[in-house]
């Protein structure tokens, strides 16, 4: 029996895994562990780097087994997108908190976007680190890949809210509002790739970024509603469905199949 299967069997009450490997825990005691070792790589991350930490490292910090750790998270990419589940959850609570009772579209945004830079602001240090790897298009760790699907649509679901809790949501074209939550999305990403890069203290140039931006974007789009700029919403829609979001992972990359055995070769001649 290999240090997966002890694992498993020592930890009773587990759920089939998330997309990528990333147990779904059913126990409070199993959350706890999942909890403890993401924490402590997070912590170890910013004390070593990304690079310089291994997961026999973050295992024995959290005094937990080797094999415990790799069950719960597949390897260091997948304790980056456990990360990120993290980080898109509480950025949705505390946004979601902030915008109560707020209808302007603009200020529902700009709150939106303020409260991602708080909720990141102890992680920007070594965000670079994570960058370069989230760069490479074939990265799980890429934001339009497949494997950070859940944290995305918990991202655009936020930004649903953003748009159909403002007074603007009721005067856009359906189609225009349909897309918009992936758009805001995207704006988002602009954001981040600017924070990433940002070395102001407390970031802020990008904090005043978004304050300068976040007008900007809601004038674009309260435009839209007037009948004048609707050819050009149409073409701006076509795109987008056409080009943009086909480029967005939806679903978990099936398995490729397995070359065929030379066995299996003599078989098929046969």
């Amino acid at each position: 029996m290999n240090d997966r299967t002890t694992a498993k069997a020592a930890d009773t009450g587990e759920a089939e895994p998330l997309p990528g490997g990333r147990a779904r825990p059913k126990t409070g005691k199993s959350e706890q562990t999942r909890a403890l070792i993401l924490a402590t790589a997070m912590r170890l991350f910013q004390e070593r780097g990304y690079d310089k930490t291994t997961m026999r490292a973050i295992a024995q910090e959290a005094g937990v087994s080797v094999g415990n750790a790799y069950y719960y998270f597949e390897s260091k990419e997948f304790l980056i997108q456990g990360f990120y589940d993290l980080m898109t959850h509480d950025h949705a609570r505390d946004a979601t908190s902030r915008m109560e009772g707020e209808r302007d579209f603009a200020r529902r945004l700009e709150i939106t976007l303020a409260s991602w830079l708080d909720c990141a602001a102890e992680y920007h240090e070594f965000a670079a680190q994570f960058f370069r790897t989230a760069a490479d298009p074939d990265s799980s760790l890429s934001p339009f890949s497949n494997e950070s699907h859940p944290a995305r649509e918990t991202a655009v679901a936020l930004f649903h809210d953003v748009l159909t809790g403002s007074d603007l949501a009721p005067k856009l074209d359906a189609e225009l509002a349909e897309l918009l939550p992936d758009l805001l999305w995207l704006h988002l990403m602009v954001v981040v790739l600017y924070w990433v890069f940002d070395r102001t203290e407390d970031t802020a140039r990008t904090r005043e970024f978004v304050r300068r931006s976040t007008p900007f974007v809601a004038r674009i789009i309260t435009l839209s509603r007037y009948r004048a700029f609707r050819p050009l919403v149409r073409d701006a829609k076509g795109l987008i469905q056409d080009f943009i979001l086909p480029t967005i992972g939806k679903t978990p990359l099936p398995t490729p199949p397995k070359p065929p055995t030379p066995t299996s070769r003599r078989k098929r001649r046969a």
